[in-house]
């Protein structure tokens, strides 16, 4: 089915983060689209206000006439969707064009110029700074991201770009629908094991993705990753770091609460460089994402300008509260290696404050194979509080608990466990310095309601 052909657009599992921005896709396009979600939230709600029809049943009734003529409605679903869900077994059962996700994306990167971004963690990150720069450049782009921009309140860049900015998921082997016109490889710290099996299999789903980058290209992969790329003739390959680098940063100062530095280019420098979102962790992942949108064609100019202005992505590293009272924070890091840079870049920045925080663990198989090292990372804080395991798409495995975690924390440190809806109590009786929650499942989306508690507390 080609893309230009359809009227209608259904989603089985519409509310998913990276779902929402193709749905805002079609939605723009001025098609009919629907779908289904198993749980409402402020993202579905704000898909509705815009116009899509979005029900919570598994019900094939609930699906709209629109949507129930294979010649016209084209039926996107997500991984995470179980192959007997009764509405994507009616579609496949009546001869549906069913595509997951990455396939639309992948389409779209072939009518586009992909500008695509992937790595085990700070590519949500990453991309949505390029998009930022290259959005309010001369150059514009078209984005679909992996979380909710600030600079505009949204997923999902429109233009008339010839660009288009895309993260990259590595899960269930998504982005080898992808043709990247650049990408970037942010880093392959081995994860979701439960679809890949080991390690060897994760880093080598990593190297047939840089086979797909389109010839005259590039690639910009972090320097010395595990992973071996093997591009194809004609892609120019460029590596960043921190400190070293065909791109990188020199004389980076952080003070005050501000960090500046200057970007080091095979193309052109750009000195005093600063960072609207000032987060350590932020220098490299904006070195990554200036090195592309330069590459792209960016002024210096414009990649200062970008980086000044950009202002983050909800649930990244997010400051609700941020005062000499208190701080109060939320950060999406779900993997060992994000909870590290997290804890790394909030020491670093309250060097001699207490620092607190809640985690709840992303799957159990997440937890099983690396509880450790979720331990380890947890560690460099002076407390944590642990809840039971989100459990998202996967069943209970038995002995796997956030007990695992707690038991391999150093000794020493300030650490209990309490149930998710304990949290909101516990946050009205405990005093904190800085407090960050972390973690992907649905603790969030009590961070509103802890925001409020603790701002009564400081007054």
């Amino acid at each position: 089915m080609i893309l230009q052909d359809i009227k209608a657009v259904y989603f089985v599992g519409a509310g998913g983060i990276g779902m929402s921005a193709i749905a805002r896709y079609f939605i723009h396009q001025g098609l009919v689209v629907a779908g289904y979600d198993k749980t409402p939230s402020a993202l579905t709600h704000q898909l509705e206000k815009e116009g899509m029809l979005i029900h919570y049943e598994e019900n094939i009734d609930e699906i709209p006439h629109t949507c129930r003529k294979p010649e016209s409605c084209l039926v996107i679903y997500t991984p995470a969707i179980p192959a007997d869900h009764k509405e994507l077994v009616y579609f496949r059962e009546n001869g549906f064009e069913i595509q997951k996700r990455a396939q639309v994306l992948g389409t779209l990167t072939r009518q586009h110029k992909g500008l695509c971004v992937a790595g085990t963690h700070g590519k949500t990150t990453t991309s949505t700074m390029c998009a930022h720069i290259m959005h309010q450049s001369h150059l514009n782009c078209n984005a679909f991201l992996g979380g909710i921009s600030k600079n505009y309140g949204t997923n999902y860049i429109l233009s008339d770009s010839d660009y288009v900015v895309i993260e990259a998921d590595e899960f269930d082997r998504s982005f080898h629908w992808l043709s990247p016109y650049m990408t970037v490889i942010t880093s392959t710290d081995p994860d979701h094991l439960d679809i890949y099996g080991t390690k060897e299999a994760y880093l080598e789903s990593f190297r047939h993705y840089t086979e797909l980058i389109q010839p005259e290209g590039a690639l910009i992969i972090h320097r010395d990753l595990e992973m071996k790329e093997n591009i194809p003739s004609g892609v120019r390959r460029f590596d960043y770091a921190l400190t070293e680098g065909d791109f990188h940063a020199d004389n980076i100062r952080i003070d005050n609460g501000e960090i500046t530095f200057d970007f080091i280019s095979p193309i052109e420098n750009v000195k005093n460089v600063e960072l609207g979102q000032p987060v350590p962790i932020n220098i490299e992942n904006g070195i990554a994402a200036m090195a592309m949108a330069q590459l792209a064609g960016c002024s210096s100019e414009e990649l200062r300008i970008g980086m000044m202005t950009y202002m983050g992505v909800e649930r990244r590293f997010d400051f609700k509260i941020k005062t000499d009272k208190l701080v109060f924070l939320s950060d999406y890091a779900h993997h060992p290696k994000e909870i590290l840079q997290s804890a790394k870049s909030i020491r670093e920045l309250y060097k001699d404050r207490k620092i607190s925080a809640i985690f709840q663990p992303h799957l159990y198989t997440r937890t099983r194979d690396f509880y450790k090292d979720f331990a380890d990372a947890l560690s460099l804080l002076d407390e944590v509080i642990l809840t039971e395991i989100y459990p998202a798409r996967e069943a209970p495995i038995e002995g796997v608990t956030s007990a695992l975690i707690y038991d391999n924390l150093r000794a020493g440190i300030e650490k209990r466990m309490i149930h998710k809806d304990e949290v909101l109590q516990m946050v009205k009786e405990q005093n904190f310095d800085v407090l960050i929650v972390l973690g992907a499942g649905d603790l969030d989306n009590q961070v509103p309601e802890m925001a409020r508690i603790l701002k009564e507390k400081i007054k």
